[in-house]
């Protein structure tokens, strides 16, 4: 496997965080195609480590005092062996080829998981919607759907929401490709309830990551009651995965936003969590506003010059990264351990660096990869896209239950996995063998085309 990873970098030089994603993964299945050769033999690997296809393209627009802007678009078809290219957008000027394909390849092995017909994609730009007006952000996002038209549909790539395109932007984007296309068709998820969206679909990837985590620790005998939580983040994942354990009595003190991390040692109960989704989602507010509001927190600011975040020095018994790659480092994960966090979950994409990765695991704590724990963002992505090809809407309690079934899912399976192939207990090396597993036996069906 060396030389795969070798060749890898050589032919996509300076994508750091593409090598990082593609080094957990390949690492990992040595396993898998030991016990079968033909994945070998049709170089499987090496196939599924190149995009499929992947999109560039300039986007023109105009802001509100007249002046012309030019960004960059990108669309990443990684993989379609199961199913339709299937992943978010991303809006942030952090966007480039390498986040984007990093994206995309998780996204392959985090849609095969759900045991939906996903493929897996990811696109975005390097606009960033912060501080942009309504009338802007909708300029761009048409602008931006002008190009992305001729390279999706239905049934070819499906984009969501990520960092950066929200309710808003997914609108915006609809209403531009239903405009060129002349079509209402479920060409992107994540959108409207009264315009072919799904219940749940905000919720999904913080309540699924949640799940879980849940199942996790009764796997091992116990329970998220009582237990003191971290979580990263202040968007729909972290707010909604806040929300979930809430209700299942845990206790969280933390959340983020670029700026910095507000603590609540008294948690952040019901009314607590109503002003932060009013902030963030409505306000469109800073999380130093919290620490404003309610006396008994605190808020630290973003400090660039230290080499790891003062969030994860809290003492908790579970940590819930939910806000961006690699927030997670080496440094980080030794916090972590000397306060016996028992379990750190992934809400964000490849939240955790591998050095972190293999601190946490060496620690005996239970670890939750991505590409598992948050995939209940696409699996209800996924579902939304039944009730459009069949015309219907499930009810909130319906969608919950499937998306609650999906998530036991993917934890058993990455367990079972990890047993079959003599790593009892290592949900990172189960979840990417099952889900590599099921991708490389769709490609060899289908040949090399």
């Amino acid at each position: 496997m060396a030389d795969i990873f070798e060749n890898l970098i050589a032919k996509n030089p300076g994508e750091t965080e593409f090598h990082q994603a593609a080094k957990e993964v390949i690492s990992s299945i040595q396993p898998v195609l030991d016990a079968n050769p033909k994945f070998v033999e049709e170089r499987i690997v090496e196939r599924v480590l190149e995009p499929e296809r992947l999109i560039s393209f300039k986007v023109e627009w105009i802001d509100d005092r007249g002046r012309v802007h030019i960004n960059k678009g990108f669309r990443v078809q990684m993989n379609s062996a199961m199913g339709p290219y299937k992943g978010g957008l991303r809006f942030h000027p952090s966007v480039n080829q390498s986040i984007l394909k990093f994206l995309a390849f998780e996204q392959v092995f985090k849609n095969a998981l759900t045991t939906l017909p996903l493929g897996g994609g990811k696109g975005g730009s390097d606009f960033d919607p912060k501080g942009r007006s309504d009338k802007e952000v909708m300029k761009f996002c048409q602008a931006f759907m002008r190009e992305l038209m001729r390279h999706i549909g239905p049934h070819l790539d499906v984009p969501a929401g990520d960092i950066g395109v929200g309710g808003r932007e997914i609108g915006y984007l609809f209403g531009s490709y239903k405009k060129i296309r002349n079509e209402f068709s479920g060409v992107l998820t994540g959108k409207g309830l009264n315009w072919g969206g799904s219940n749940m679909r905000p919720e999904a990837t913080g309540y699924g990551l949640i799940y879980f985590a849940d199942s996790m620790l009764k796997a091992n005998g116990d329970s998220l009651e009582g237990k003191t939580c971290i979580i990263s983040g202040s968007g729909n994942v972290a707010l909604y995965a806040i929300e979930k354990l809430n209700s299942l009595g845990a206790k969280v003190i933390s959340a983020s936003d670029s700026s910095g991390f507000i603590v609540d040692e008294a948690g952040i109960d019901k009314g607590k969590l109503d002003f932060l989704m009013d902030l963030k989602f409505n306000r469109r507010g800073r999380i130093s506003e919290y620490a404003e509001k309610y006396s008994e927190a605190r808020y630290v600011a973003k400090n660039k010059e230290l080499d790891y975040n003062p969030l994860w020095e809290l003492k908790a018994d579970c940590a819930f990264p939910c806000a961006t790659q690699n927030e997670i480092n080496k440094k980080d994960a030794e916090h972590l351990v000397k306060n016996e966090t028992k379990l750190l979950a992934e809400g964000a994409n490849m939240p955790t660096t591998l050095d972190g990765i293999e601190l946490i695991q060496k620690s005996g704590a239970l670890y939750a990869p991505a590409k598992a724990s948050n995939a209940g963002g696409v699996a209800t992505s996924g579902l939304e896209m039944t009730q459009n090809r069949m015309g219907l809407y499930w009810k909130r309690e319906e969608v919950d239950e499937r998306l609650q079934e999906i998530m036991k899912n993917i934890h058993d399976t990455s367990l079972s996995v990890a047993e079959k192939y003599g790593h009892p207990g290592d949900y990172l090396s189960g979840a990417n063998m099952a889900a590599f597993e099921k991708v490389a036996q769709s490609m060899v069906d289908q040949g090399v085309i």
